[in-house]
């Protein structure tokens, strides 16, 4: 009996994760242009080219307008779904935002071309994708909604099962598995993807980073399962904390019933291209080469453990590294096992990093006493009640939808940012990151300024009237 054909598609994650996970989020916009038209012919099932990190970055770092930057990828991209990574309530951000935010967001992101949301959040807390999942739903975009993979004594099939049905019953059109931290094993791989087939006629995405090693491997895995698609990034920009190789995957799979149908001569010429590209990205490559086991151990998604070198070299106790790689564990349950991606590895990092220094919950973050208090939502697991005594006192942990406590902020927003307004999306931006973006907007509107004032002076010589800038 002939073996059922299964293509696998592939969603290359170069533009977004790929630059995210090993340049720091600096790949600029005309880095990117000259390669789309190719990237565009390869036949990939889509692209990820924005969301995550590179909405604060291209404001924050490279005077970029990321509204800009997806239209220019919209535009390049004639054939190919375009998509982006949305952490449901965060949006783009790092905190929870109002639903008119979130709404009017969805709503501008599907008008400038988004095709697909990957919507997750850090939680797994599914009130937290809601309003996400409807807006995109509502403006005919494929929403692919996400559970964050990770291990703990609350995460086991049960709960991934559960977690599920409630996405489909929210509407989702197709799963993502994020596997964040690159600790899914290839086994347990299948026995998720094979139990998610079985109850649920969806297709399902996988997403991971080659941090431990295993990506690859667990890939294979997934689609014997019945994975429908896989996230790769071309190899050039590939393996370490990005994603597994894409030429990797196509040879592995040609010739199968899970052939990908991708041309390896063709992704050549795109690696080639990325390879001169990440030349000019030194300063910010963090990766030096072979696999971080560590993660096995403390789940540490890509990026963490620098985060945790920096912090500790600012004080002078690079030494203690071991001592916060041991309390993270401890921190995560007494938080009740939240998955460690943005920005709960941030905000379980950081007390980690504290709690060594400081001595156990004797100084907390804002974002640990928010989470205490239930503004990130519900924890997978219980937390330790005494320790949260100890950091919100006898004040009441909220229960219901977060956003429901966070009044509408766009109104307020368009007042704050008056004149810098130029477009609808500004608004949006200044929300998402106050600071960044009005740093931003004010030197956009002074260089415009400073065009308009020249082009007076212009005018004035061929009209004889005097003009001053204002």
């Amino acid at each position: 009996m002939a073996e059922k054909k299964h293509r696998v598609g592939i969603t290359d994650t170069t533009l977004r994760d790929g630059h995210q996970s090993l340049l720091a989020t600096r790949m600029k916009t005309e880095h990117m242009l000259p390669i789309a038209e190719k990237m565009d012919e390869i036949g990939f099932y889509s692209m990820e080219v924005w969301g995550g990190a590179t909405f604060d970055t291209c404001m924050r770092f490279l005077n970029e307008d990321p509204w800009e930057r997806l239209d220019k990828i919209r535009k390049a991209l004639k054939k190919t779904k375009i998509q982006m990574l949305l952490r449901g309530q965060n949006l783009v951000g790092y905190k929870h935002y109002a639903d008119d935010v979130v709404e009017e967001f969805v709503k501008k992101a599907a008008a400038h071309g988004m095709d697909i949301f990957r919507i997750f959040d850090a939680m797994n807390d599914v009130r937290n994708l809601a309003k996400a999942m409807e807006v995109a739903k509502k403006e005919g975009a494929h929403v692919q909604a996400t559970i964050c993979y990770t291990t703990s004594p609350v995460h086991n099939m049960e709960y991934f099962l559960k977690m599920a049905q409630d996405l489909v019953d929210l509407g989702a059109d197709s799963f993502c598995i994020k596997d964040m931290a690159g600790i899914l094993q290839p086994y347990a791989a299948f026995e998720l993807v094979s139990a998610l087939k079985k109850k649920f006629d969806l297709p399902v995405q996988m997403h991971t980073h080659y941090t431990s090693g295993m990506a690859a491997m667990m890939y294979m895995k997934a689609v014997e399962a019945g994975a429908d698609v896989i996230d790769t990034a071309i190899s050039t920009l590939a393996l370490g904390t990005s994603q597994p190789a894409t030429e990797t995957m196509v040879a592995t799979f040609a010739d199968t019933p899970y052939d990908t149908g991708l041309n390896l001569v063709a992704l050549s010429e795109i690696a080639e291209y990325f390879k001169e590209i990440r030349k000019k990205y030194k300063e910010f490559d963090v990766y030096t080469g072979g696999v971080d086991t560590n993660v096995l151990i403390y789940q540490i998604p890509g990026g963490m453990l620098s985060n945790f070198i920096s912090q500790l070299q600012q004080q002078n106790a690079l030494h203690r590294l071991p001592e916060v790689l041991a309390e993270l564990p401890r921190v995560r349950e007494d938080m009740g096992y939240p998955p460690l991606v943005t920005p709960t590895s941030q905000i379980v990092g950081a007390q980690a990093v504290l709690n060594v220094l400081m001595g156990r919950y004797k100084m907390v973050t804002n974002e640990v006493r928010a989470y205490m208090k239930g503004l990130y939502g519900a924890t997978p697991g219980p937390v330790n009640e005494e320790i949260r005594k100890q950091i919100i006192g006898e004040e009441k942990p909220i229960t219901g939808r977060p956003a429901d406590h966070i009044e509408p902020q766009l109104e307020q927003a368009r007042k704050e940012i008056g004149i810098y307004l130029q477009k609808e999306e500004d608004v949006l931006s200044y929300v998402l990151f106050p600071q960044v973006a009005k740093k931003f907007l004010e030197e956009r509107y002074a260089a415009k300024c400073n065009v308009d004032f020249n082009m007076a002076q212009e005018n004035e010589a061929n009209m004889g009237a005097k003009v001053y800038p204002a």
